[in-house]
């Protein structure tokens, strides 16, 4: 299945050998991993690169974040019906997007699954990961899929655009979030910086939504090498935000006992 839309006229995309057109003769090439790249020039924006990209795959992949992705299958479970059209909204490079296609398989709920985010090298690292994701290259606030086309949207630890959920959702679809709390990191923040602050967590309330389900995850992780300390820290936003002496203390930490602390909230459309 292709649902894509031509960014530009917002009509349906069709694939002749390896380009999509729209009927107005709009023509986007498929890469050979795949995905297609809809995002416009005018509507490009910042995205992972290659560093962060590389460092959350070599992180995730070696099962650490493993609670977390539990918890984002038990809900997706429950939300998903016998046909599905779900959405990753900022699926990076796939690692949750792949893993929830798996558990959906695995259990025989058919799912067409799609996934955009800004960042072309994540979109491909996504592609190589899983052959099955319909990926595409776009921004969340401006989505290349028809009104009201998904049954499930997901938006993990990405943008908030909560507008393009409610225009994207079906009728009594499923928004299912997931997002850091308060002492998500804290060892890593305190072997870092002098003085290092707990996050702050906004008001879970969204327009248009109602809240039906939320659950913590908060567990203490051991990283049992230096390596994986680096990637941890290299993946998140605070390297870039970081000076290098500061990202230096990190460079003789062989372990690190570390807390993990999100929140995983699924909203229904109103």
């Amino acid at each position: 299945m292709n649902a894509f839309i031509c960014p530009i006229c917002r009509k349906p995309l069709e694939l002749k050998e390896n380009s999509y057109f729209c009927p107005n003769n709009h023509c986007f090439d498929r890469s050979r991993k795949g995905f297609v790249n809809l995002l416009l020039s005018n509507k490009a924006g910042h995205g992972d690169d290659k560093l962060m990209i590389r460092a959350r795959k070599a992180f995730l992949e070696k099962g650490y974040y493993r609670p977390l992705l539990n918890v984002l299958e038990k809900q997706l479970l429950s939300a998903a019906k016998s046909k599905n059209t779900i959405l990753d909204c900022g699926c990076g490079e796939c690692w949750y997007t792949d893993a929830l296609y798996e558990a959906l398989k695995n259990r025989g709920i058919e799912a067409d699954f799609f996934g955009i985010d800004v960042s072309k090298d994540a979109i491909s690292a996504g592609a190589s990961r899983n052959k099955e994701l319909h990926l595409a290259v776009s921004t969340v606030f401006d989505v290349p899929l028809p009104d009201k086309s998904c049954d499930v949207i997901l938006s993990l630890f990405a943008p908030y655009a909560p507008e393009e959920y409610l225009r994207l959702l079906k009728k009594d679809g499923y928004f299912i979030t997931a997002f850091p709390m308060e002492e998500h990191l804290w060892e890593l923040k305190q072997a870092v910086y002098e003085n290092p602050y707990k996050n702050t967590v906004s008001d879970m309330e969204m327009s248009g939504f109602d809240l039906i389900k939320s659950d913590i995850v908060h567990e203490i992780i051991k990283i049992c090498t230096n390596e994986d300390v680096i990637s941890l820290f290299s993946m998140t936003p605070y390297y870039y935000k970081t000076s290098a002496a500061d990202r230096a203390k990190l460079n003789t930490l062989n372990e690190l006992s570390v807390q993990i602390h999100f929140c995983v909230a699924t909203y229904k459309k109103l």
